[in-house]
């Protein structure tokens, strides 16, 4: 199981093919007379970062500090992709305007939430070598290489990416497209899906695929994303393990690959081990698909489904409290202070209890600089807490940033209301 509370904001580089996704919505209420089609009357119209655009929006909806490296056209899409993406305070430095090049466009036409059609605007062709000297790559934590075989990433260029991976030390992922990957030798993880695989592989069994394509590729891990079956992962050994689809109930996987690309690279952009990298993006990716579209899941959204599958995940301390500010964000909460494990009593639960309501999270916090470990988890343990809190300097800005409903001390069997948080935190 996967402890969400050691992650930290992360810097991650975004290479791939960026388009422009536009929706049309509208209702049909007759057929034309001048040919048997639907008439569309418009009520709304609404446009989105596509292909690599919506991995960085799913990188910013995680936190993370994201540059973009890819190109648009000298055009009204582009400019319109470039500001989508600024406004979530995504890094376009690198987004190069090619002269002659045509910024990508699907229209999807919705009528009736149905979709009725998708126009697509789009010329593919490879980025001309003399582009490459434009290009600068930033300091970062992670390179996530989104592919959508318009003609970006040469193989010139993904050996510029790999290389610079390598010079940082860093992870680098790939989401690939096509059956060649061969010219993705060298990187840290790569990620088809089920259908891609077994295509790029020439093959018809799983297993087989992930060996042929692990030996082209030279990756550490590779990644197969298998729809309503979950993932499979495989490591240069070619050991297999499972990850069954962690979903509620299944509405729509359109953009779950993106959203486990952005998860993936958090966890491994935070060094955490590959499985628990996986089934946090394992995690991510079920939320995404109980959702209508290209969702973008939050770091608060994971931390609630991990809290309902496991009660360690409660605990936090000073190193690891970004987290717990992340998932409380905008709810109402109570806090409440122990100073040790000699005041907890059959008072104690009896109070918690009495304190924690459907619409309140429970905090406890404990003022005790080194608490018995069996005191902090029979506290994750209980039902009524949400999250339990190790004596932090920070919680002070947690309570300061977020202003928590009620604020309580519990002393000696005595349960004081606070008039603000110093006390508690003193």
């Amino acid at each position: 199981m996967v402890n969400l509370a050691h992650l930290k904001p992360i810097r991650v580089l975004v290479a791939g093919d960026f388009m422009l996704d536009r929706y049309t919505f509208g209702r049909v209420g007759r057929i034309s007379p001048e040919a048997p089609v639907p008439v569309l009357k418009i009520t709304d119209q609404k446009s989105l970062p596509g292909g690599a655009g919506n991995v960085a929006l799913n990188l910013a909806a995680l936190d993370a500090c994201v540059h973009v490296l890819g190109r648009i056209g000298s055009d009204t899409g582009g400019d319109q992709l470039k500001s989508l993406l600024e406004a979530e305070n995504i890094n376009t430095d690198n987004l190069l305007t090619e002269e002659g090049f045509s910024t990508p466009v699907k229209n999807r036409i919705v009528g009736s939430s149905q979709q009725m059609l998708r126009i697509d605007h789009e010329q593919t062709h490879n980025l001309p070598d003399s582009y490459l000297s434009e290009l600068i790559f930033p300091d970062v934590d992670l390179i996530a290489i989104s592919d959508y075989n318009k003609g970006f990433l040469t193989r010139a260029l993904l050996k510029a990416l790999v290389k610079h991976g390598q010079k940082l030390g860093i992870p680098v992922l790939v989401d690939p497209k096509g059956t060649d990957f061969t010219k993705y030798r060298g990187v840290t993880l790569i990620k088809p899906n089920y259908k891609e695989a077994l295509s790029a592989a020439n093959s018809t069994g799983l297993e087989e695929a992930a060996q042929f394509l692990l030996k082209q590729t030279k990756a550490d891990h590779l990644l197969i994303t298998r729809s309503k079956e979950g993932m499979s992962l495989f490591n240069d050994q070619v050991v297999h393990t499972h990850f069954p689809v962690r979903s509620k109930e299944v509405q729509d996987v359109t953009g779950a690959g993106d959203t486990v690309l952005a998860a993936l690279s958090l966890a491994l952009a935070n060094q955490l081990p590959i499985d628990s990298a996986v089934h946090l993006a394992n995690i991510a990716a079920g939320i995404s698909i109980e959702k209508l579209g290209c969702a973008r899941i939050t770091l608060a959204e994971i931390a609630e489904r991990m809290l309902e599958l496991d009660a360690t995940s409660k605990v936090y301390d000073e190193h690891t409290l970004y987290t717990l500010t992340k998932a409380l964000t905008s709810k109402p909460f109570t806090i409440v202070g122990i100073d040790s494990a000699d005041h907890l009593s059959l008072e104690t639960f009896a109070m918690l209890k009495k304190l924690r309501t459907v619409d309140q999270k429970l905090i406890v916090y404990i003022r005790d600089v080194k608490p018995p470990s069996d005191f902090v988890s029979l506290l994750a343990s209980l039902h009524e807490v949400d999250f339990v809190v190790i004596k932090s300097d920070s919680l002070a800005h947690l309570c300061d940033e977020l202003h928590p409903t009620h604020a309580y001390l519990f002393e000696y069997n005595k349960l004081s209301l606070l008039e603000n948080t110093s006390a508690l935190i003193s």
